[in-house]
């Protein structure tokens, strides 16, 4: 093989296209690519802490959830209790009620039942009278009509 001038020239070329490739379109390139590999990078630290933040987002929501649960299983307890105490007054208000209106039945039964005696002793001591009357076939006097009309009803 023989080395002549051509071979040297294209060495030339190469190496002086080396030297301008190096010098001016390497950096650049080096320098988008580090630039993306931050970015790349970035991203997954991003991602990572996002992944982070959704997971705590779903315990806090869990967490949350829970509470309203047990929130809502109090006031649900807290409302039956009061419906259970509604009742218990309802039920006692009844018997209080339904106590009066027999005392007041039993009082009102008992005036009637002293007012029929009244028109029962004057109907009895009027017959009495009248049949007194008649075995004795004269007629009593006011005062002691009265008097013995008052003795009769002590005694019925």
């Amino acid at each position: 093989m023989d080395i002549n001038l051509t071979l040297i020239g294209q060495t030339i070329a190469m190496i002086v296209f080396v030297w301008f490739c190096m010098k001016f379109i390497w950096p650049p390139i080096m320098t988008a690519i580090e630039e993306r590999q931050k970015q790349i990078a970035e991203g997954l630290a991003a991602a990572e802490k996002g992944e982070e933040n959704l997971a705590k987002a779903r315990a806090e929501a869990d967490e949350i959830v829970a509470d309203a649960r047990q929130q809502a299983t109090s006031i649900l307890d807290q409302a039956h209790a009061r419906a259970n105490e509604i009742v218990a007054e309802g039920k006692s208000d009844g018997v209080k009620e339904r106590e009066r209106q027999l005392a007041a039945a039993k009082a009102e039964i008992e005036q009637e039942t002293n007012k029929a005696r009244e028109e029962l002793r004057g109907q009895v001591s009027a017959i009495a009278i009248a049949s007194a009357e008649k075995i004795l076939k004269r007629e009593i006097d006011d005062k002691a009509h009265e008097d013995i009309l008052g003795k009769l009803a002590q005694e019925l």
